[in-house]
């Protein structure tokens, strides 16, 4: 019986040789088309074939397994497990040959999501975790366990968005000003690296809106064993993604979603 390492590991090789089905495709033309919906949302060739070879590695090795893609729909499983895809997430950043992309894997077992990868195949870099294990980083053979950094105070915190295009509503518009407006600086277009960037101790908070489920689950468990927390804006679990909230240092979580959800904490005198 598998262990939540050997589908670590298996997610990492799966998503290894996905990520070099698109590199060919990196800063040449390439075909965009729009998937349409509310705005812009462009995929491309890459997206479509690195979800099919992840997906191929997992029906041949789990083929008992649930596959959920962001390209390829949802395949229900006769187990409680589904392996949860995205490609790319930032495929943006992809077509427009920036480096803030990256290719997210997570296994979830019908309770919670067991593993997590983020995989950058130009700069090779790999971002991996099991709940309650060791969040890690590799590049080649280096190899490094990941703690955020201590920040218990928007006021000195830097937050991470990859747009403000994606608070739709005047609800998370606003939301989202009280957090900017509070913080020491703001930095746009992370996708899922900024989370990344969270658990290394690089990143304080990061905010969004809209999430998919394929564009988050890989991204728990490397936040939370990495000693940060992430969450819904009302605190509630994130797997299904939606509006999403990201603090390395647990105790600034509390400020930041009260300031999301308008319930701003009391502030004593003179501070």
């Amino acid at each position: 019986m598998s262990t939540a390492d050997d589908y670590l590991e298996f997610a990492v090789r799966s998503v290894v040789a996905a990520g070099e089905v698109t590199l060919p495709h990196f800063r040449v033309p390439i075909a965009v088309d729009d998937k349409g919906g509310s705005g812009y949302d462009p995929v491309t060739a890459a997206d479509r074939d690195a979800e099919a070879v992840i997906r191929a590695a997992i029906a041949k090795a789990y083929p008992d397994h649930g596959i959920r893609g962001e390209e390829h729909g949802f395949e229900r499983g006769r187990s409680p497990y589904t392996w949860v895809i995205d490609p790319i997430d930032g495929t943006r950043s992809f077509i427009t040959g920036q480096l803030h992309w990256g290719m997210l894997v997570a296994l979830h077992d019908g309770a919670r999501v067991v593993c997590g990868v983020m995989h950058q195949p130009f700069v090779g870099e790999t971002w991996l975790a099991t709940a309650g294990g060791a969040s890690r980083w590799r590049r080649g053979g280096d190899e490094r366990v990941l703690r955020t950094r201590r920040c218990a105070r928007l006021a000195d915190a830097i937050v991470a968005c990859t747009t403000p295009d994606m608070f739709t509503t005047a609800r998370t518009r606003e939301g989202f000003s009280r957090v900017r407006d509070r913080a020491k600086l703001v930095r746009w277009g992370g996708d899922c690296y900024a989370y990344c960037l969270l658990a290394m101790g690089l990143i304080d908070v990061v905010v969004e809106s809209s999430l998919q489920a394929w564009a988050v689950q890989a991204l728990v468990p490397i936040v939370e064993s990495a000693g940060g927390v992430i969450s819904g804006w009302d605190g509630s679990s994130c797997d299904e993604g939606g509006d999403i909230v990201a603090c390395g240092d647990p105790a600034l979580a509390a400020e930041a979603r009260a300031l999301l959800s308008g319930d701003e904490p009391r502030r004593s005198p003179g501070s």
